[in-house]
């Protein structure tokens, strides 16, 4: 067999761990998580068009990307740290910045999209 059932649930298990790590231990995961769901919640509420869904879940997607790559590089940095340069905050900032960033496109984009359904309900 070419895929191997084990092999793949094994993946997947490795990567749910990572997520619940993530969430047990990042506040600013937990709560874009929780963004995350009022956003799909809102979604099915207005039954926003499929181009608006895809948009919509494709920032929930990045922020949380973002936010873990964020962390890898954190624990990474958090572990070379006496042996490196004191510039190793200035990493840090960086991709703080890049998870910044995309929550406020996210933003910007959720209230692009929800704006007319919003104002079509008053």
């Amino acid at each position: 067999m070419w895929i191997s059932i084990r092999t793949l649930r094994k993946s997947f298990l490795y990567a749910w761990k990572g997520f619940m790590y993530t969430f047990r231990n990042e506040q600013n995961f937990r709560l874009q998580n929780l963004m995350g769901v009022l956003v799909i919640l809102a979604m099915v509420f207005f039954r926003v068009t499929p181009a608006e869904a895809v948009a919509l879940i494709f920032m929930i997607v990045a922020v949380l990307v973002l936010e873990i790559l964020n962390t890898i590089v954190e624990r990474f940095i958090d572990i070379l740290k006496p042996r490196l340069h004191d510039e190793v905050a200035i990493i840090k900032d960086m991709m703080a910045a890049a998870v910044f960033l995309a929550a406020c496109g996210s933003i910007v984009v959720g209230f692009i999209i929800f704006t007319p359904y919003v104002i079509a309900l008053l």
